[in-house]
């Protein structure tokens, strides 16, 4: 229920890639990503506040090793599946609409700001939408906002990895 990367508190962060969610949690796909804009959300059902969507590579999915000797294994998925976003318009804003609540439920309870961390999933054969975990985001939601920091780098680096934080 925030921006996870800035500290942004009027967006809604959501990741998304088929299949189980572990390979978006360890980081080892590049999930599609979107930001919806929490004071229009809640307001007029007639906007549809997705001020950004950006396409993750998804190479893989995590799926159920049904007859394996593993309990799941990673699979390709296939070229067009990843050349669209894994997850609709209508489910994006649902998952951010619950967001918004699960955020202002535990607000309450603390008195105080709780910017949520939360899992969801999908069901493959009904569709159905689930928020299976919710916990407080501790990483931007400490950081002081009143102090400035600045580095600057002595000279040029060699570039190690390149991608997408998660």
């Amino acid at each position: 229920s925030i921006d996870t990367e800035s500290g942004f508190r009027n967006a809604v962060l959501i990741n998304a890639a088929y299949g189980l969610g572990e390979n978006v949690v360890q980081g080892s796909v590049n999930p599609d990503e979107f930001y919806i804009f929490k004071p229009t959300l809640l307001g007029d059902a007639k906007y549809r506040p997705i001020i950004q969507r950006r396409l993750g590579t998804k190479e893989f999915k995590l799926v159920y090793d049904i007859g394996g000797n593993r309990l799941t294994k990673n699979v390709p998925v296939e070229p067009e599946e990843r050349q669209r976003y894994c997850i609709s318009d209508d489910d994006l804003l649902q998952l951010a609409r619950w967001a918004c609540r699960i955020e202002q439920h535990y607000s309450g309870k603390r008195q105080a700001d709780c910017p949520m961390d939360m899992e969801w999933a999908k069901d493959g054969i009904t569709g159905q939408l689930y928020i299976v975990q919710a916990r407080p985001e501790t990483v931007q939601s400490r950081k002081q906002t009143d102090v400035l920091e600045t580095y600057r780098l002595k000279q040029p680096g060699q570039v190690l990895v390149q991608g997408r934080s998660v």
